[in-house]
């Protein structure tokens, strides 16, 4: 990749949980039309095989967790410091640790899901949003999933924080307009190490009800994390692009 690499466009993303999978695949896609990227994520050995993959002179990381106020910080301040700029953030990081019915939900796992999932997105937001955006513009991307959307049996903290994910990107829509855009992308599956126990070991089952025959990979995500940070997407803001290979249609088909 870093043979082919175009030149720089100027511009520098903070990418949150993008050591791997659908993370990885929104720098990759970022990194490839000239972008420079800041990554995180909690292992720092995945973090810098990571860099060394999308071009050390394009990538660097810090690592940490997403929802450590302080690592929020050191992200933005790295990107402040190596780039000079931070112009769009991706709000990639997410955990979903337990499966199983919400009236048995322990109640210390949905505070973690949301701390994770809804809360580190917003200081995320807020971080980027003083340290550049608020005076220079952007645009922030949120990726919820279409368990935010409608029930998803067994996984329902992940669906309900994803939810108001979707939400927040609205709220932050609004608040932040004109100068930067919100939006969000609803995945269905996609193969990553982080959903691979919807899929692992009957993936051809699990593709089979898609009408577009298969399960997500982190290109698809990619794709469409470039397009809503583009100059392609200047008029759209505060709305979820859903990228699910076609589940959705058949909804309500017996």
């Amino acid at each position: 990749m870093t043979s082919q690499l175009p030149e720089l466009s100027g511009k520098v993303a903070l990418i949150t949980g993008a050591s791997r999978g659908i993370g990885y695949g929104i720098a990759e896609a970022l990194v490839a039309r000239g972008d420079r990227v800041v990554i995180t994520g909690r292992t720092e050995d995945s973090l810098k095989e990571a860099v060394e993959q999308l071009g050390a002179d394009r990538a660097v990381y810090v690592a940490g967790k997403a929802h450590d106020e302080a690592h929020q910080a050191a992200a933005v301040e790295r990107a402040m410091e190596d780039f000079g700029r931070v112009d769009y953030l991706i709000n990639n990081a997410g955990t979903n640790p337990v499966f199983g019915p919400i009236a048995d939900l322990d109640l210390g796992v949905a505070r973690k899901v949301f701390e994770t999932n809804v809360i580190s997105a917003l200081g995320f937001a807020q971080k980027t949003w003083h340290a550049w955006q608020k005076d220079n513009g952007g645009a922030i991307v949120n990726i919820a999933s279409v368990a935010g959307i409608a029930p998803s049996p067994f996984i329902a903290a992940y669906g309900v924080s994803k939810a108001a994910l979707i939400n927040l990107t609205q709220q932050l829509a609004h608040e932040f307009a004109p100068g930067v855009r919100v939006n969000a992308i609803a995945p269905a599956v996609v193969k990553t190490k982080f959903a691979s126990a919807l899929y692992e070991g009957r993936e051809a089952e699990a593709a089979a009800s898609y009408p577009l025959a298969r399960l997500g990979v982190p290109s698809d995500i990619g794709g469409a994390a470039a397009f809503l940070t583009s100059a392609q997407s200047d008029w759209v803001t505060g709305q979820t692009l859903v990228v699910d290979g076609g589940i959705f249609l058949n909804a309500g088909v017996s």
